[in-house]
């Protein structure tokens, strides 16, 4: 049995160490928000934080999950999609299939928190790995430069405060 710190939120696991952490996060914990895209770590559909830094979900073995604090799209504005930068993507009509769209997010969440002012090119460097088949780059990019625009940096940038709880368990060994 392993502890989890999701979304400010403290899970009980029962699964093997090095199941992919996507699956524990889709599968065990049914936080689906996080997709299943190339499953090795080339597309970005996948993307999460651990402790405030990108990172592939079907690439990142469980274990290595342990003790770190893990944010998923669920967690980034809350249930009410309150992010600034949530916001800024219903504004700009970014999705269309919208299979990509929390991958790109958690990209430009962790970009935004540590580059509150990024320039065009570190833009397009932080968001080079997350692939969007339909080809919203330029309202991706749009909404990123005017989430920069409409909020006070990194405070306003921040994930929402939650309790801390603790969840469920669940199966495999």
């Amino acid at each position: 049995m392993m502890e989890l710190t999701i979304n400010g939120t403290v899970h009980q696991v029962d699964v093997d160490e090095d199941m992919p952490l996507l699956w524990a996060l889709r599968d065990e914990l049914r936080l689906t928000g996080t997709k299943f895209g190339c499953g090795a770590g080339l597309c970005g559909a996948c993307t999460i934080h651990i402790n405030g830094n990108p990172a592939r979900a079907c690439l990142t073995p469980v274990s290595v999950a342990k003790g770190a604090t893990i944010t998923t799209i669920e967690g980034l504005g809350g249930e009410a999609g309150e992010h600034p930068l949530q916001q800024a993507w219903i504004k700009h009509n970014v999705p269309q299939c919208g299979y990509c769209q929390s991958g790109q997010l958690m990209s430009a969440a962790a970009l935004l928190a540590n580059n509150p002012n990024p320039t065009d090119q570190e833009i397009d460097s932080a968001m080079s790995g997350n692939l969007c088949r339909c080809g919203t780059y330029p309202r991706i990019k749009a909404a990123i430069k005017d989430t920069v625009k409409t909020t006070e940096a990194s405070a306003a940038l921040a994930y929402p405060a939650k309790g801390s709880k603790t969840k469920g368990s669940s199966r495999h060994a």
